[in-house]
């Protein structure tokens, strides 16, 4: 006889379902895979996945909580859409947060925040170099939070995750838009954030930082725009 309850061996492996099965889908919504606007259908999942539809229902519910999933007044769930109109005050604020959080890193950091700094870097040098898209959201996210940690300021801190999280299947269009080889120039700019940081170069952290956000916004910008329109003749 052991000392195991019968009764936690299911659970746990419903848990580990349900972890499953919410790598599985957002991955896909990240990468989009899963489009924007794509119906989300529990009975398909469940077949899919080979289990109940408890453990869908919870996943879809993590999925809801992080702004990845919808549900309809009909009870219908998609994958939540882009908020395109809106976006250029999505980018105003995402700029301001990287000026912001680099330039009180560049001020209250101490040595065991450089340490964490450097190491989500080399995290996202990997992922840039491996072209490995959902690794450099995931560790340019990493990087960023960790040196608004640095800043110490808890509602930048919030703010910038909040503006990261909703920001990455747009970060997704834009690795997309370099074929997922991402420039050295790109990885390089983190490196100068950060050495302004270490040097507590509160100018020039802020100055680096509003440069390299902005560039993504333009980038992103230039994505949106392109002239999809067809030149017939009348």
């Amino acid at each position: 006889m052991t000392d195991t309850d019968p009764a936690s061996v299911p659970e746990r492996k419903r848990g580990s379902g349900v972890k499953m099965v919410y790598k599985v889908l957002r991955d896909e919504i990240l990468d989009l895979v899963l489009p924007p606007g794509s119906p989300i259908d529990e009975v398909q999942l469940a077949e899919r996945f080979g289990m109940s539809r408890t453990p869908i229902r919870e996943a879809l519910v993590r999925l809801s909580g992080e702004g990845l999933i919808d549900t309809l007044p009909n009870r219908s769930t998609m994958v939540a859409n882009i908020d395109f109109l809106n976006m250029h005050t999505f980018f105003d604020a995402l700029v301001l947060m990287y000026r912001v959080t680099t330039r009180l890193a560049a001020q209250y950091h101490r040595p065991e925040d450089l340490k964490a700094i450097r190491a989500e870097q080399a995290r996202f040098t990997a992922a840039a170099e491996a072209q490995d898209a959902l690794a450099m959201i995931a560790t340019n996210a990493a990087l960023h939070a960790a040196i608004a940690e640095a800043g110490r300021n808890p509602y930048y801190i919030s703010l910038f995750n909040r503006l990261l999280d909703e920001g990455r299947r747009i970060l997704r269009l834009y690795y997309q838009s370099y074929g997922d080889r991402l420039p050295q120039q790109f990885v390089d700019e983190h490196e100068d954030m950060i050495a302004a940081i270490e040097a507590r170069d509160i100018d020039a952290a802020d100055r680096l930082a509003k440069a390299h956000a902005e560039q993504i916004v333009a980038q992103i910008q230039t994505l949106f725009s392109r002239n999809q329109r067809h030149d017939i003749d009348l």
